[in-house]
């Protein structure tokens, strides 16, 4: 297996992880909303677990894989807001769960850029 293909599955495999995780621990992810947005927080938690999903897929399929890409870069950077609240929430809390808050913050350049970077090498959809 080529390289742009296994990370274009480790980028799926990210993206249907996180969606699974909005599923089965909601609460976690409901505290990360911020209250300016319409709705409840469970309605936004469960509402991007299926637009994770969703990208996921369209990363997993090659003919969509450079949209899919494309889509998870932008993804990736609207949850962006709901990391930073989460640091701030987390604040108090003890060290190592502070520590995990914040160390989020930057590790989000490198998923935006290796998003791209999936888009960038797929092979463009010819039509027939």
């Amino acid at each position: 297996m080529a390289a742009h293909e296994r990370s274009a599955r480790l980028l799926v495999g990210l993206l249907a992880g996180g969606a699974a995780a909005h599923f089965l621990i909601p609460k976690l992810f409901d505290a990360t909303i911020p209250r300016a947005l319409p709705g409840t927080p469970r309605s936004w938690t469960y509402g991007s677990a299926v637009v994770e999903l969703a990208v996921a897929g369209a990363v997993a399929v090659p003919a969509t894989r450079r949209i899919g890409g494309l889509l998870a870069a932008g993804l990736l950077t609207a949850v962006f807001p709901a990391n930073v609240k989460m640091a701030y929430d987390w604040r108090d809390r003890p060290a190592p769960l502070r520590n995990a808050a914040l160390a989020r913050l930057p590790v989000q350049v490198p998923l935006v850029l290796w998003a791209l970077r999936v888009s960038r090498q797929a092979a463009p959809h010819r039509q027939g």
